[in-house]
């Protein structure tokens, strides 16, 4: 921007060819601010030149032009993403097979067997997953329905429903009969009510733990559930059922092309409210470790006596440093690190807790006395919030025992993340540092430890089941595999990747996706494994979008979509649950009427049913995952068999191969014989 050569208010400046004298330093001042550069003044012509323009509007030239090029550069590369997208292949984009409608918003969703669960307004119900079937609605909460868990017990189901004000309770549904167990936490005086924030139920049902909270604390309450007594009590009620007492009956609801007639034929399932089941067994109450202070004890002796059979040994309560001691470390701390402490800091959230029960292993160090079935739940794993101690406390006690650990893992850094193995064979712990160290329970020993990428921490883990490539297609050994394991971890920068590990290698790590640094719509919010695909998960992403990874090959399979009227609610947490028993996931999509009311009269809410058989690129992958033992023999896959099983093999191949040529194999004895003989000489001397 600039004008011609009429202004006399401006000195004009001539060309660098015209001026004569030497160059002089402008002066700091506003007045004259330095000129353009020389370099855009050279003029071949003096009549043709232009005067600059003043201060500020020279500032402001710059600015707009500055502002015009980093607009310009966002265009082209918008529109080289666009040509980009255009040219790559787009994955192929499923619809739903059914969807489930509903009259009021869903909050929560669960699957279990042949079962849905959807918490809502006033209580939960109970939905067919083949035909989308209301089975059953229990609707008596005043309040709405947060969070729901379903646990498998083989025949029954545990179901466990939390409402608005925190009360959790638990429900047995057998043969399309619910029962009420209890209401876990619910008080007359709502003053003294806690909250759950979460619950775990053990492989095969026999525990159950619940994470409360309430009057500024938080602890963890374990109970022993009678589920032998809850069978016998269902299967024979005897007279403590009322058969003239009227049941409410199910809700109907279709699912695309299914015909009224053929939902009549299913079974309705009701509440039996007159039946009363045992209660759960009150066991254990854990509550955080008390932080590390000053010892009142006076000798070292004293500390000793004070651990009882080494348990809780390396938890850090039983020391013997005293406070002068303590003191002295802070003040050497605050000195260090005086600049970075300097300034407010934001009060430090209650802590929390993450627990798993664990089966019998020899990590355990548990009382020979005691004595349990095979394969039963023996021992509960805990850590809390900015803990570096994974304690483990037996479950083979009473109430009037003391809940003091039984056992301690102490790590480096606090543990940020942790998660079991649907098999509770493997156990994998995430430190603050981004370090992860993964246990093998059933052999009782680690299988390595591996870092993640500089700046990466984890956010989440995923085990998935193992598998291998077999002709270009993930498939799952028929036999048990031990000591072999992959899973996939999300970070805190939405990067993905994939952790392998093998009981005779160390673990290897590798990226499935980058962390996303220009496209931030692309950004992992929610991962989950499909088991019923080997090797696949489901990447839920920030647009919305719903995609098919393969870990093997790090490449998307497909997508999913509901109809382009029902966009997801909240894309950044998806609401979804992945069935463990069947190929099939459902996810949640609303659609908006156009309508200026602001109640959900408005809003169609709709849960959509994607069945994975139904997609011609999975099918095959469905139906035929499994891989015969007999092609297990290969060397291509011996590396899913044990080291014992390995060595065997690899002995009697050797052994076949003397058989069919005696004269190598008459060789190879007489070397064997003089190698013995050797040895024999060598230890004489000795």
């Amino acid at each position: 921007m600039s004008f011609p050569r009429g202004s006399q208010t401006q000195k004009i400046r001539h060309p660098i060819g015209t001026r004569k004298g030497p160059l002089e330093v402008p002066p700091p001042t506003e007045k004259d601010w330095p000129k353009d550069d020389e370099e855009d003044n050279v003029l071949v012509d003096p009549d043709e030149e232009l005067d600059s323009l003043p201060q500020p509007y020279r500032m402001i030239n710059k600015l707009v032009n500055l502002l015009f090029d980093q607009s310009w550069e966002i265009i082209e590369e918008r529109n080289a993403l666009r040509e980009a997208e255009s040219s790559q292949i787009q994955p192929t984009v499923f619809p739903p097979l059914g969807e489930i409608q509903l009259n009021k918003m869903p909050n929560c969703m669960a699957v279990s067997q042949d079962y849905v669960f959807i918490g809502g307004a006033k209580g939960f119900a109970i939905y067919n997953i083949y035909n989308a079937k209301q089975i059953y609605a229990w609707e008596k909460l005043k309040v709405d329905v947060t969070s729901i868990w379903a646990t498998d017990l083989g025949n029954e189901i545990l179901i466990a429903p939390v409402d608005e004000m925190g009360i959790i309770r638990l429900f047995y549904f057998y043969k399309e009969g619910l029962y009420l167990v209890k209401a876990i936490n619910e008080v007359d005086d709502t003053s003294k009510q806690t909250t759950c924030i979460k619950m775990e139920v053990s492989q095969g049902g026999d525990f159950a733990a619940f994470l409360l909270q309430g009057a500024g604390d938080i602890w963890l309450d374990v109970y022993k559930l009678p589920k032998e007594t809850w069978l016998k009590k269902v299967e024979n009620p005897q007279l403590t059922s009322n058969p003239k007492k009227k049941v409410r009956q199910l809700q109907l609801n279709t699912l695309g092309l299914t015909s009224a007639d053929q939902l009549e034929m299913d079974t309705n399932a009701c509440f039996k409210g007159d039946i009363k089941l045992s209660l759960p067994v009150y066991i254990m109450k854990i509550k955080p470790p008390k932080p590390v202070t000053g010892t009142t004890f006076k000798s070292p002796l004293e500390v000793f006596a004070k651990i009882k059979d080494c348990y809780g040994l390396g938890s850090g309560q039983n020391h013997f440093i005293k406070d002068s001691q303590w003191e002295q470390q802070a003040e050497i701390f605050q000195a260090s690190y005086k600049k970075y402490l300097d300034g407010e800091w934001e009060e430090e959230p209650l802590s929390t807790a993450t627990f798993y029960f664990l089966l019998p292993s020899c990590l355990f160090a548990m009382p020979t006395e005691v004595k349990g079935p095979t394969g039963m739940t023996c021992v509960l794993g805990i850590h809390w919030t900015r803990s570096h101690n994974f304690f483990l406390y037996s479950l083979n006690r009473t109430l009037k025992d003391k809940a003091d650990p039984e056992g301690v893992w102490p790590c480096a850094a606090p543990i940020a993340v942790s998660q079991l193995s649907c098999s509770s064979s493997y156990l994998l712990l995430a430190c603050e540092d981004g370090v992860l160290t993964l246990w093998d329970l059933a052999k009782g020993f680690p299988l390595g430890i591996a870092a993640l990428p500089q700046g990466c921490f984890c956010q989440s883990i995923h085990f998935l089941k193992y598998f291998l490539v077999h002709k270009g297609q993930n498939m799952y050994p028929e036999g048990p595999v031990k000591s072999q394991m992959k899973c996939v971890v999300l970070c805190t920068d939405a990067s993905l990747h994939l952790l392998e590990a093998s009981g005779t290698q160390g673990p290897t790590i590798s990226v499935l996706v980058e962390r996303p640094v220009k496209h931030l719509d692309k950004t992992i919010c929610a991962v989950a494994p499909v088991p019923a695909l080997p090797g696949m998960v489901l990447i839920f992403s920030k647009n919305g979008s719903v995609c098919l990874m393969d870990v093997a090959k790090r490449e998307i399979i497909c997508a999913f979509a509901p109809p382009g009227a029902f966009p997801l609610e909240v894309p950044w947490k998806p609401m979804f649950a992945v069935s463990p028993d069947h190929p099939c996931f459902l996810l949640r999509g609303d659609y908006s009427h156009e309508t200026e009311s602001t109640d959900d009269a408005g809003i169609q809410y709709s849960v959509f049913y994607f069945n994975f058989e139904a997609c011609p690129l999975l099918e095959n992958i469905s139906k035929n995952c499994t891989i015969p033992q007999r092609d297990l023999d290969n060397m291509a896959f011996l590396q899913a068999l044990p080291l014992e099983k390995r060595c065997e093999r690899f002995l009697q191949k050797s052994y076949r191969k003397l058989e069919k040529n005696p004269e190598k194999e008459e060789e190879h004895w007489a070397r064997l014989q003089r190698y013995s003989l050797l040895l024999q000489r060598q230890s004489f001397k000795k």
